[in-house]
């Protein structure tokens, strides 16, 4: 008789059983394993706060498929097992000169995982579309190369894992470059009233934005020699304490959600009113390598032209007494340029993505802002972040992403058994499992 186990996320808030846990380390093995499951479920480091890597009683942990396999010197290209993590994959790129140009905020995602649910930087297009290539194994166990040109890559760029599982990925890199960061806090007015002039003047954009504060924290960096002296300008020492801070300061805010008003400003003055200048690549000096603590995040984004106003109805939202919706800081706004992907956040319009955390994540359920923050977003059409959470299902989604339906019936098409649906993804699919 086989004995269910349990799987369970990083941060504790998912939780299921499972009956077949599958370590794979090659695309054999790996085939073999989705042929032989009725249904089927993979992951990596378990980050997502979105319920699609679990449910179902065959799991794989891909986290040993995670090899370079081959460099293309001319092209710069690379070519990577799904299973590694971001952080390797750009150390090893960055020991030949080479980078990808938009990177995420965390480095510990695996290659498969960060594609399948859009993971972006700022200042760019999504992590997939520098995807050239990739190796897919369809529900039947069957490898099908997809390139460039195919008319599947703009489906597959962002697809959840529901039309096949990524095997191995080819990325078109650029040389490698040095960024100079000015980093320092400015009014919303200021900074929000220069985005698009920010966008056009520098080559990297992100504010941390801090709710209940009037202020948000700009990051703006322009590439340069990397021989070019700058005034290097560090951040306070105590400034590493902030997330200890936090933590302290949010503990019972789950109890006392008005509390945050105030913990916000404390946190403001304390840990975000300095300025700071330095250089390095963009994956030294922007990627976050080590996460402090777990947290629960929702993300949204919408057309960049609709930010403005929808950000002055979220401030009066969150900065009102007649809800809980006081919001832990900071909220990273971040800028996506226009792609052709078709669940992508960027498809046909240059996007704002808004983070939203929550660092209680045992009282994640009732963190009212989360409920807040969608609904202001669906108004102006956002688009959720996939790997995040949220409630919207197939009715709502089906609004926001004009190839919706195209994608729905394509994975009909390429998984007819539905093998790769767990009951969350059959839900925003409104597939019959």
């Amino acid at each position: 008789m086989k004995q269910n186990k349990t799987w369970v996320s990083w941060n504790e808030n998912l939780k299921h059983s499972y009956q077949n846990l599958h370590t794979v380390t090659t695309e054999k093995q790996l085939a073999e394993v989705i042929t032989k499951a009725k249904k089927v479920r993979f992951f990596g480091s378990k980050q997502s706060s979105s319920d699609i890597a679990a449910g179902v009683d065959t799991l794989i942990d891909i986290n040993s498929y995670n090899k370079i396999v081959s460099y293309n010197n001319e092209e710069l290209l690379v070519t990577a097992e799904a299973g590694m993590k971001l952080g390797d994959l750009i150390e090893a790129i960055e020991a030949k000169g080479w980078c990808i140009p938009c990177l995420p905020d965390i480095n510990t995602v695996t290659l498969g995982g960060a594609l399948a649910t859009g993971t972006h930087g700022t200042s760019g297009q999504p992590l997939c579309e520098y995807m050239t290539s990739c190796r897919l194994i369809l529900a039947d166990g069957t490898i099908k190369e997809i390139n460039n040109g195919d008319p599947l890559m703009d489906a597959l760029r962002v697809s959840l894992g529901v039309l096949g599982v990524m095997s191995t990925i080819t990325f078109k890199c650029e040389p490698i470059y040095t960024l100079h960061l000015k980093e320092g806090p400015e009014k919303d007015e200021k900074w929000l009233s220069t985005i698009k002039e920010d966008l056009k003047k520098h080559d990297f954009l992100r504010i941390l934005w801090l709710p209940h504060t009037d202020h948000g924290y700009v990051i703006k960096g322009d590439k340069i020699d990397p021989n070019t002296p700058i005034n290097d300008l560090k951040a306070p020492e105590h400034v590493k304490n902030r997330r200890k801070a936090s933590k302290i300061l949010y503990k019972y805010t789950h109890i006392f959600p008005w509390f945050t008003a105030i913990a916000n400003k404390i946190l403001f003055k304390r840990f975000f009113k300095h300025k700071t200048e330095h250089k390095g690549s963009l994956y030294q000096a922007t990627v976050t390598k080590k996460r402090g603590s777990t947290l629960e995040l929702a993300e949204w984004t919408v057309a960049l032209d609709k930010f403005p106003a929808l950000l002055k109805e979220l401030k009066e939202a969150i900065n009102s007494w007649k809800n809980d919706a006081f919001i832990h800081i900071p909220m990273d706004v971040r800028f996506i340029y226009s792609d052709q992907s078709w669940l992508s956040y960027g498809y046909q319009q240059d996007t704002v993505t808004m983070g939203c955390v929550c660092r209680n994540t045992a009282s994640a359920d009732t963190y009212e802002a989360f409920n807040v923050v969608e609904e202001i977003f669906l108004k102006y059409g956002g688009r959720p972040h996939w790997g995040k959470r949220f409630k919207a299902k197939d009715a709502e989604l089906a609004k926001l992403y004009p190839k919706w339906k195209d994608f729905k019936e394509l994975r009909g098409k390429m998984d007819p058994t539905n093998k790769f649906l767990n009951p969350y993804l059959t839900e925003v699919f409104t597939a019959k499992a």
